[in-house]
């Protein structure tokens, strides 16, 4: 029986909530062009309501319910003791307006986080501000152009992009006001030496390079790489959505990169989806440093008295003074400017600091030994079941074909729909663009051999379906809410809100 949308169980004069009666000064009312004649909006009782939600919520996939294997995204799970964190009342009800003695607290977390990400990237300074990986590719991008333009070198508006690259590289370049250029990648999926000799000239601004890139490949000439780039002027942006695969073994500051953005949801478990709140931290070396979006916090050793919230640069002997630091919010000498409200989505923040402060240097790196290994595993089991196109050790995640031999006319979708009904999210589909029906696979560090196994198997069957009894797989989901939809007609005829049948 399909149970009726909330508009079906609308009753006049059924409520799901009473309100009280006003006891301030009623606001002048609406003007009448303001107004609308009607709001057809749906009359139920607050059982009603709360079945409706509740069903749509169990009608979706969640990493807490199974594995969510979506390469280049990284949905690892969300510790809990992350959101206890994240929930102490006198980090989730501070005001972003409060004086900065009354926050001491909040921006010793940012300082620490601040300074945990820079000793992580390898490199010398952070900026919190960024909501997103996206935001902080953008940050990047624009504190490159800035430091051209500062030094009068207006010429430098081309930015290098790997064909292997996350489609946000391009679009920031592009919103950034920079030509994004196509480097193309090598036959083991690196970038290709020779094609980026061959752009390198003095309007290169820099190079947008993720490392792992999408294949899951960690590029071998790297270094190679960040020295030409530089010889030519150019500056090294890394994007950093596959930190997943570095923590503890790479650096890239270290590995050259001037500047990079980190994915906290991706690398340090942070929730992920649903349109945000999300966060993109900045991470730059010297050069690049002052022109971090701001403010960014920084910290003054001194006296503080606790009970006021004065500091004294002098010794002070007093019962009510304590030896610490202060905590300021300042604009860095050059900064592009804000590029996000007050500290940047401060919930999510905590959440980052929690799982690294939990985990530790020793355990960072045995999370990313976790997601390294996992993905081999995986990789092992299903390379003789779907075509490999760069065989090699993978890092945190890998690609394979999502074509079947002898099973003419299956794509990598109907692979993707069919997972549906073993219970499984599909991986990522058609990405990265460079490998014909690419499944993008990336299990995290978080998943135990069993749950490796059992997906593994779940590909396996579904390979022998495809030649055996390839309608089932073009008819998949079959379990599912929604069978399969006409995604191109959705795309371009998107259907918004509801309407009551005829």
């Amino acid at each position: 029986m399909t149970e009726p949308v909330i508009y079906e169980y609308s009753a006049p004069g059924r409520r799901a909530a009473t309100l009280p009666e006003v006891d301030v000064p009623l606001a002048d009312p609406l003007p009448p062009s303001m107004l609308r004649e009607g709001l057809d909006l749906p009359e139920v009782a607050e059982g009603d309501l709360v079945r409706h939600y509740v069903r749509l919520s169990q009608m979706n996939y969640a990493v807490d319910l199974g594995m969510y294997p979506l390469g280049s995204c990284t949905m690892k799970y969300n510790p809990k003791v992350n959101e206890v964190a994240a929930r102490i009342p006198s980090l989730a009800w501070t005001h972003p307006h409060q004086p900065e003695y009354q926050v001491q607290g909040n921006l010793h977390i940012l300082h620490t986080l601040q300074e945990m990400l820079a000793e992580i990237a390898g490199m010398d300074a952070v900026s919190l501000q960024p909501a997103a990986g996206a935001q902080g590719e953008l940050t990047g991008v624009l504190m490159i152009r800035a430091y051209h333009r500062e030094r009068g070198d207006d010429r430098r508006t081309v930015m290098l992009i790997p064909d292997s690259a996350h489609g946000t590289n391009p679009a920031t370049t592009t919103m950034a006001g920079l030509e994004a250029v196509t480097l193309r990648s090598d036959a083991r999926g690196n970038v290709s030496l020779d094609d980026l000799r061959a752009h390198l000239d003095d309007r290169v601004a820099g190079m947008m390079l993720t490392n792992p890139n999408t294949l899951g490949l960690f590029d071998e000439r790297v270094m190679e790489v960040c020295r030409l780039v530089h010889e030519a002027g150019g500056l090294m942006y890394g994007d950093g959505a596959n930190m997943n695969a570095l923590l503890g073994v790479a650096k890239p500051g270290e590995l050259g990169f001037d500047v990079m953005h980190f994915n906290l949801h991706k690398t340090f478990s942070t929730p992920h989806g649903g349109g945000g709140p999300g966060a993109g931290p900045v991470a730059a070396v010297d050069a690049l440093a002052p022109y971090l979006p701001g403010p960014v916090v920084t910290a003054d050793e001194c006296v503080l008295d606790i009970e006021t919230g004065a500091r004294w640069q002098d010794d002070w002997s007093d019962e009510h003074c304590i030896q610490g630091n202060w905590y300021s919010l300042e604009m860095p000498a050059k900064s592009i400017g804000r590029v996000k409200s007050f500290y940047g989505n401060f919930g999510v923040l905590v959440r980052a600091y929690t799982y690294i402060r939990m985990l530790g240097e020793a355990g960072l790196r045995k999370a990313t030994d976790g997601a390294v290994l996992n993905a081999n595993y995986l990789q092992a089991l299903l390379r003789d079941v779907y075509p490999l196109p760069y065989d090699r050790r993978c890092m945190h995640e890998f690609v394979v074909e999502g074509v079947v031999e002898g099973a003419e006319g299956i794509r990598a979708l109907d692979i993707a729909k069919r997972l549906i009904d073993y219970g499984y999210h599909p991986p990522t589909n058609y990405f990265p663009l460079i490998v014909h029906e690419a499944l993008m696979i990336e299990p995290t560090e978080t998943e135990t051999k069993e749950t490796l196994d059992a997906f593994a198997e779940a590909m396996t069957r579904i390979a022998q379906e495809a030649r055996e009894n390839p309608e089932i797989l073009h008819e998949a989901p079959h379990t599912a809410p929604l069978r399969r939809l006409d995604e191109v007609q959705a795309a371009r005829n998107p259907v918004l809100r509801w309407e009551k049948e005829s």
